[in-house]
């Protein structure tokens, strides 16, 4: 698996355990609202920060796709 790919598995584990939701909870929230591509796209930036931060990243982003999306 590549660097990106590792990253993307950290980051669903993390978000899962930081809200306690299923694997399937977390897959289908971010596939909703895109979060993979920007986990993807944002890797660089965001591989070098902590657990708590990703998490907090994830929300913000969440939260402003579903204000676009509304």
């Amino acid at each position: 698996m590549s660097r990106q790919g590792d990253f993307m598995v950290y980051c669903t584990e993390q978000y899962k355990s930081a809200k306690k939701l299923s694997g399937k909870q977390v897959s289908e929230l971010f596939s909703r609202y895109q979060v993979w591509d920007y986990i993807y796209s944002c890797f660089e930036a965001l591989h070098t920060t902590g657990a708590n931060y990703i998490v907090d990243d994830i929300d913000l982003y969440i939260k402003a796709r579903q204000t676009a999306l509304a």
